[in-house]
């Protein structure tokens, strides 16, 4: 599966919104450092407080275990920087109760400025129907939007969902994000995966494509935020499975740099409470590059990014792929 950028105008966008992954000017190159880059959030420490302190680079520390790296460049995702592409995914299995929902995803989607383009997908047998490529047309991603089938079919997996996706998603130096809309129950692996002993059996478990999911959305650096929303069947009013669905959504988008949204088993009444806090997040990423480790073969490394900046925190992926220094460095 291939995802199309059939949007005219974002060519422009591909070639002026974009941020280069090389290193300022003005920086030195670390000793045996390999430059590398990754979209980091700064968001509020209180939920009610929607003013986000701007940081500039040097407020920002990187660290690789007990090393700290040098940061070369800090750019905010704002003005001819802003290239967003983002992928929304809604679960076919969902109950067809998402309908009273559905005009808060409208209304958010026809609010995305036209650096944004969204490609809209229905997660179903382990793979994506896209019935809307990205596009900066928001009005007719809106019209795309329906009502999940509220059924199941014979592999239900939104995390293999996700991976087709990554898979046929083309390399690109704009922003990548996800939200899915869904239950987070791997229906597919069930209660507990494939070997486990007895002693297991229906035990909560982490479905081993959640890891799988995660590595390829850090490898690609595409960030995945999720929505909880009810799904139909057994598995949908088993307290354990709901539980393993809200913690699996949770691991991913924490792993990612993302945010996972839920209120307890019971949808929200309103996604706009969500989808507000969202907006924050995404009107609030910076672009940041620094010199990384290398490990003996290209591989994720995993970082910490912090502040001391007061009032704010920077959230990112907890992994940045670091490839090996190019022959002669």
């Amino acid at each position: 599966m291939r995802i199309r950028i059939g949007v005219a105008g974002l060519a422009l966008l591909l070639t002026s919104g974009t941020v280069s992954p090389q290193t300022s000017k003005n920086a030195e190159a670390a000793p045996n450092g390999v430059a590398v880059h990754m979209v980091a959030t700064v968001e509020p420490l209180e939920d009610s407080d929607s003013s986000v302190s701007v940081l500039k680079r040097e407020d920002v520390q990187v660290r690789q275990g007990n090393n700290r790296l040098r940061v070369t460049d800090w750019i905010p995702s704002r003005g001819e920087q802003a290239g967003l592409q983002l992928f929304i995914l809604i679960d076919d299995t969902s109950e067809t109760s998402l309908g009273s929902q559905l005009n808060d995803i409208r209304e958010f989607i026809q609010a995305q400025p036209q650096s944004t383009a969204i490609g809209l997908g229905y997660m179903r047998n382990a793979t994506v129907d896209i019935v809307q490529n990205f596009t900066a047309d928001h009005a007719q991603v809106a019209n795309a939007v329906r009502l999940p089938f509220g059924s199941l079919s014979s592999s239900d997996s939104p995390y293999l969902s996700l991976i087709s996706i990554l898979k046929g998603w083309p390399e690109s130096k704009l922003r990548r994000e996800v939200l899915m809309i869904t239950d987070g129950i791997d229906r597919l692996r069930g209660s507990f995966g494939p070997g486990s002993p007895p002693s297991l059996r229906g035990m909560p478990y982490i479905s081993p494509d959640i890891d799988r999911a995660s590595r390829e959305a850090q490898r690609a650096g595409v960030i995945v935020h999720s929505i909880f929303t009810r799904g139909v069947g057994h598995a949908g009013r088993n307290f354990w499975e709901i539980n393993n669905g809200q913690t699996g959504l949770s691991k991913l988008a924490e792993e990612t740099g993302g945010e996972a949204f839920f209120l307890g088993v019971q949808n929200p009444v309103s996604f706009k409470p969500y989808l507000d806090r969202l907006q924050v997040i995404l009107d609030n990423q910076y672009f940041l590059a620094f010199q990384a480790m290398p490990g003996r073969r290209a591989d994720l490394q995993r970082v910490r990014v912090s502040t001391e900046v007061p009032k704010v925190e920077i959230v990112t992926a907890d992994n940045v792929w670091v490839p090996l220094p190019a022959a002669g460095d």
